[in-house]
């Protein structure tokens, strides 16, 4: 019989006792190992998850701004003046301009990122060099830069050169890019932005928030190689487009116009010129023309900054003698003196106040009615007439006409004109006044001066802008087109026939006759600011009227600066007749049926 040693076996304490252990230990470990992760877990799911998920998805999206296209400047007949077309900026991956493979006739080859480099600077018109150059210093900058311009605003012929290349850190964004499709045609009143889109001058500044467009965004994702993928694109808030700026300009008469104009001003040697064309029922303002003006499409081509705007809203001058037409309106309508009301015109007038006043021309005592005064255009007649008046009455009335205030239109940097308060007048601008000295008035100014008395005496705002249309049709920012009563209607017309009688009567009659109308219009002739306080040698000189006067319908207002080859009415007189002429023609005025009035000049 055999005897088992109890010592020996599986039924060893010892063992037993180890095995236990190393159990406990891997338990122990294995749950420190868990615990770890679950820690890290909650660390990266709970508490770092937002920062991890931003981050992440910018290594793998792209924001990009959508861009909104500014609203259009049109004419009254809906043509473009000024209008947005589609540019592309080219961008690229600095940091992925790596080599690339491409499949060339079967075969894929390797193209070098200078290789591609060149082949973008051909299709955009720069250096391989150049583009390299875009690249290290980008890289220079930030070595992980994902963004870099190649080329900005270029056409769609461009864009699809470097599409073409498929090159695969390159890609594309929309512009919209401003337009002028007429060129320098009404280009004074339009404005112009600068390189970086901001409104500089003219419509575009002072009509923003009509036009302003509001840009929108949008992302997309990207692979490793920072290739977009396709229909990955999420839109993070939509464009909005810019609403169209309503004008009241006729394109075609505002080129018309500014050919007569720029030709005349040339012609004479001018410094600048300007002329204006204003229906006279509405206010509206049909064409505004400066000379020199400015291409928007080129504005560098315009060398004096001066002239890259509109001096008809921005600059005011004394009027001379077109302004006696409100003096002698203002006495009809205060009735202190009649058509037939004669006085005795001298050379020169010296008033008890101490003024002294005399005439362009040496002459002996004259017995004038208002007529003869301003047919003649006398500083002593008028200023015999004026006197009628208090200062606080002509005052009254020059500022019911609209003078020394800006007009209606909203124009940037509108020029409002001078006029002293009468407190403030002196003993010879007290009589100044009275023919167009001792205050200034823009172009606009005087155009409505003749608005209002061919208007049967009611004054209108002056519209340039009809208002903002949006995308739906409607039209809002409509301005307010009610007129104002400056004149009796018998005073008015009264001044009328007055104006009809300088027209006939003039020495430029010739010069500015339109044949088949009636026409009422007067010239003027001022002494230009030297800008030291005082007048230089050079003279302005101006034509307003309008026609059919019988039924007045148009107003023409030319004003030429310091014309140095004809320096008389003569200069600017030949302009108002081929731009009323015009105008009659272009819009089917009908002539006038009855006969025009024959007063008397003298008693």
């Amino acid at each position: 019989m055999s005897v088992r040693n109890s010592s020996a076996g599986d039924n060893n304490p010892t063992k037993s006792r180890s095995s236990r252990r190393r159990t406990f230990f891997t338990i122990v470990v294995l749950f420190a190992v868990i615990a770890v992760f679950l820690v890290r877990l909650v660390d990266i799911q709970v508490v770092q998850a937002d920062s991890l998920t931003a981050d992440s998805v910018g290594n793998r999206s792209v924001g990009q701004v959508v861009y909104g296209s500014r609203g259009e400047i049109v004419d009254t007949n809906g043509v473009v003046l000024a209008g947005t077309v589609m540019r592309f900026n080219i961008t690229m991956s600095p940091v992925n301009a790596t080599p690339f493979k491409r499949t060339v006739n079967g075969k894929k080859i390797e193209i070098s990122v200078a290789e591609a480099a060149a082949e973008i600077g051909a299709a955009t018109g720069q250096s391989g060099d150049a583009i390299l150059s875009t690249i290290s210093t980008a890289l220079k900058a930030n070595a992980k830069t994902n963004f870099a311009y190649i080329a900005k605003k270029v056409d769609v012929d461009v864009l699809r050169a470097v599409q073409d290349l498929h090159i695969p850190w390159t890609y594309s964004e929309k512009s919209p890019s401003r337009v002028y499709p007429n060129g320098a045609v009404a280009g004074n009143v339009l404005g112009f932005l600068s390189g970086e889109g901001v409104p500089q001058a003219g419509l575009e500044s002072g009509q923003e928030t009509c036009l302003a467009s509001t840009n929108g965004s949008e992302t997309y994702e990207k692979g490793a190689d920072g290739v977009r993928i396709p229909g990955s694109s999420v839109t993070s808030s939509e464009a909005v487009d810019g609403g169209d700026v309503v004008t009241t300009i006729d394109s075609d008469l505002q080129w018309f116009v500014q050919q007569t104009l720029a030709a005349r001003a040339q012609e004479t040697g001018a410094a600048w010129a300007t002329a204006v064309v204003q229906d006279a029922k509405s206010g509206k303002l049909l064409a505004v023309a400066d000379y020199p003006s400015v291409d928007p499409n080129n504005v560098g081509g315009t060398k004096n900054p001066e002239d890259r705007g509109s001096r008809a809203f921005t600059q005011s001058f004394e009027p001379g003698s077109t302004f006696k037409a409100l003096t002698a309106a203002s006495v009809l309508d205060a009735g202190v003196a009649t058509l037939d009301t004669g006085i005795v015109v001298p050379y020169r007038y010296l008033p008890a106040n101490g003024a002294n006043i005399n005439d362009s021309h040496q002459h002996p005592d004259q017995r004038m009615t208002l007529t003869g005064v301003l047919i003649d255009s006398s500083n002593t007649g008028m200023s015999k007439f004026g006197e009628l008046l208090t200062k606080q009455q002509r005052f009254d009335y020059m500022k019911a006409f609209g003078v020394g205030t800006a007009t209606e239109t909203g124009f940037p940097r509108e020029d409002g004109g001078i006029l002293h308060a009468v407190d403030d007048w002196d003993s010879q601008t007290n009589y100044a006044t009275m023919f167009g000295q001792g205050l200034t008035t823009s172009a606009l100014q005087v155009a409505s001066i003749y608005q209002t008395i061919a208007n049967d005496g009611v004054r209108m705002p002056v519209q340039l802008v009809e208002g903002c249309r949006q995308s739906d049709g409607t039209m809002t920012e409509v301005p307010d087109v009610t007129g104002t009563r400056v004149l009796s209607e018998t005073a008015a017309h009264e001044t009328s026939d007055v104006l009809e009688m300088v027209y006939q009567k003039s020495w430029v009659a010739s010069k500015w006759n339109i044949p088949g109308y009636r026409v009422a219009a007067k010239t003027g002739t001022a002494q230009m600011p030297d800008g030291k306080g005082g007048y230089s040698n050079g003279y302005l000189v101006s034509v307003s009227g309008y026609a059919p006067a019988d039924d007045a319908q148009y107003v023409v207002s030319v004003s030429i600066a310091d014309p140095v080859k004809l320096n008389t009415s003569a200069a600017p007189a030949p302009v108002f007749q081929e731009i009323m002429s015009q105008v009659l023609k272009k819009y089917r005025a009908v002539p006038s049926g009855a006969t025009p009035p024959d007063l008397p000049s003298t008693w």
